[in-house]
């Protein structure tokens, strides 16, 4: 346990204005990244990255003691100071008064994400399920998709080059954490990359509205119709989850959506039937809705 009491300490340079370009900055090009909450922390202590230290106030030096106790059991110091100390250190009214900074660790490689997803079904009896991100720029969706996938069972994600970084602090703070226990990698060359993908056995699949689907030639489909390509046919004829091929889920930005390179990339089209007038959903709610029902065939 350090007390800190000046904003400026140098030992606490990870922490410092999280919510300016400068302090992104430095996170973005180096090999931290930080976690903030109670939530967030816990699940870090109980992933496979390892915590370099903790920052809490006066406060919560007491009622987050598991925490406290837990990154002082991995042997990393814990930094303790007054909470108008510990704003001014972020940069920020931070009601939270938990922050960790954790190694990012070695990258993983996409073909590892994909071997590890290929063999393994999904959740509830369904395929092995990938999520591939095209051009997602918003931490907060980022982070929710994240979620989304890890309570649906998703193997991976895998990102095109232009995605933001899963772990900038609000992306974690929105996935709860669970961006910290789901495997993901950037994929590229976008989008020649995805045939390494179906190489493995996977069905590139594009969830876009049907405005978007009819490129080549090819009809879009639902859901159920996604299903029906992939699961063992007649039922029951191989236990759940084996036999499946697995579905790759290819997702774009709100706004501009998939791109025409990536559509022409892929092997169906696949839409969910909406009400009129109804244009489309917000993208990690629409990952959530196919995550389910491709999760529980």
């Amino acid at each position: 346990m350090v007390e800190v009491e000046d904003p400026e300490d140098v030992r606490l340079g990870d922490y410092r204005d999280l919510k300016y370009r400068a302090g992104r900055r430095h996170l973005a090009d180096g090999a931290v990244f930080v976690v903030e909450g109670k939530l967030g922390v816990g699940q870090l202590l109980a992933s496979s990255y390892r915590v370099k230290s903790l920052l809490v106030d006066d406060h919560q030096a007491v009622a987050a003691a598991d925490l406290v106790d837990g990154v002082r059991s991995a042997g990393a110091p814990v930094f303790v100071g007054r909470r108008e100390v510990v704003q001014q250190i972020v940069g920020f009214s931070f009601h939270r008064g938990v922050v960790a900074v954790a190694s990012r660790g070695q990258a993983v490689g996409p073909g590892e994400v994909v071997a590890a997803t290929a063999g393994a079904p999904g959740a509830g009896g369904g395929p092995p399920l990938l999520a591939v991100l095209e051009g997602l720029n918003d931490h907060e969706n980022i982070g929710a998709l994240f979620r989304n996938a890890a309570a649906f069972g998703v193997g991976g994600v895998l990102l095109d080059p232009t995605c933001a970084d899963p772990l900038y602090r609000r992306s974690v703070r929105v996935s709860v954490g669970h961006v910290l226990h789901v495997p993901f990698a950037r994929l590229g060359p976008w989008p020649g990359a995805l045939e390494r993908v179906r190489a493995a056995g996977f069905l590139i699949a594009a969830l876009a509205p049907r405005r978007e689907g009819a490129r080549g030639g090819r009809a879009t489909i639902s859901l159920g119709e996604l299903v029906e390509l992939v699961c063992p046919s007649p039922p029951g004829a191989a236990p759940a989850g084996q036999g499946s091929r697995g579905v790759a889920l290819v997702l774009g930005a709100e706004g501009p959506g998939l791109s025409a390179p990536a559509l022409d990339a892929v092997d169906v089209t696949v839409s969910i039937p909406m009400a009129a007038g109804v244009d489309s959903l917000n993208v990690a709610t629409a990952a959530a809705v196919a995550f389910h029902r491709l999760s529980t065939p």
